[in-house]
């Protein structure tokens, strides 16, 4: 009677399209008027990088409050618009590390697949933020070509799949580009960067832990990114337990970012929170220079002193290492640590 009933989306599906995408729906649902704060020069409603959420994370997100950190973090604000002097488009000049498109190989032993151009939030540091995507769109054939790649370097051990956020395709899709790569016999490490599990925890389901876990043919690693304590809920723990418990190692990176976790306090809640989820602070990254973020960019020695005292705080295994990235470097680049009293310390 009329063919097939379509099968309903999975809830991380409905969740994900159903997410906020302009501003005054955010602000509406966070109680604030857009002319009573000025913070980052103000809430901005023409930006060439659209306004993206979860209602989820939105509601981690306290009401009434300008100057929540989580807010700041996807806020859209007059201060993007300024052209800043030492910040660019492409930040890390992945341009010149892209030999065939969707794949960056830019450290030996590892190469990035940017599998979509998709996220579930539009985080406004984003270093990605002037990708261009279309040119490097991915799919069946774009991931052949990159497939061809990985298999004729040997000393390619490990891939990671980036974005935007891979966790935004379909099981399907990931599961197809994986079965590709598990076929390569040098590759013994599948690493996934995303954020969906701290702002869309519900993504970690059964059906792509399923394909994800198989450690049959992989030792599968997470980095998940979380930037403040507040941003790590009951759900985001369910969903690292979940992860765990099938097997992955789950691992977290950090961005310093002015007004939203410039604080040894708060990183120091951070560190802690993270653990008692099962995740291990990993790399806390000093901010990109992106064009359009530079609002964000800490005063000179302040990532340094912040991770100075997060070390005296906390034992070392809970201590993220600051590191930067700058292009043509071999490998994220260690910044040295200290107070200026006492000279400087690794960790």
């Amino acid at each position: 009677m009329g063919g097939e009933t379509r099968a309903r989306p999975p809830l991380w599906q409905r969740l994900l399209a159903d997410g906020v995408r302009d501003l005054d729906t955010l602000l509406g649902l966070l109680d604030l008027d857009p002319d009573a704060f000025e913070t980052f020069g103000g809430p901005a409603y023409s930006t060439p990088f659209p306004t993206r959420v979860p209602r989820g994370f939105v509601a981690r997100m306290a009401p009434r409050d300008p100057e929540d950190p989580l807010l700041l973090q996807v806020l859209p604000v007059a201060d993007e618009h300024r052209i800043t002097p030492g910040f660019a488009d492409d930040p890390l000049d992945e341009a010149a590390v892209n030999p065939v498109p969707g794949l960056l190989h830019k450290y030996r032993g590892r190469a990035l697949l940017v599998v979509t151009g998709a996220c579930a939030v539009h985080c406004r540091y984003c270093f990605r933020r002037h990708f261009p995507y279309t040119e490097q769109r991915s799919g069946d054939r774009d991931w052949s070509r990159a497939l061809e790649y990985l298999g004729a370097n040997p000393s390619i051990e490990e891939v990671i799949l980036s974005g935007g956020d891979p966790l935004s395709l379909t099981d399907t899709k990931l599961a197809r580009l994986a079965d590709g790569i598990a076929a390569i016999p040098h590759v013994r490490r599948l690493r996934i960067h995303s954020r969906l599990p701290v702002v869309l925890p519900d993504r970690i389901d059964d059906a792509f832990l399923a394909w994800f876990a198989d450690r049959s043919r992989w030792r599968p690693v997470m980095v998940i990114h979380a930037n403040h304590p507040n941003e790590l809920d009951a759900s985001v723990a369910s969903a690292i337990g979940r992860l765990r418990s099938a097997g992955v190692t789950v691992l977290n990176q950090t961005v310093l970012l002015r007004r939203v976790n410039d604080d040894v306090r708060i990183l120091e809640k951070l560190s802690e929170a993270l653990f008692e989820s099962g995740v291990m602070p990993y790399y806390l990254h000093t901010l990109d220079p992106v064009q359009g973020a530079a609002h964000f960019a800490l005063r000179p020695g302040d990532a340094q002193r912040l991770a100075w005292d997060l070390a005296k705080h906390l034992p070392g295994y809970l201590v993220p290492r600051l590191v930067t990235d700058v292009p043509g470097a071999p490998a994220k680049v260690p910044v040295p640590i200290g107070d200026g009293r006492h000279g400087t310390a690794h960790h």
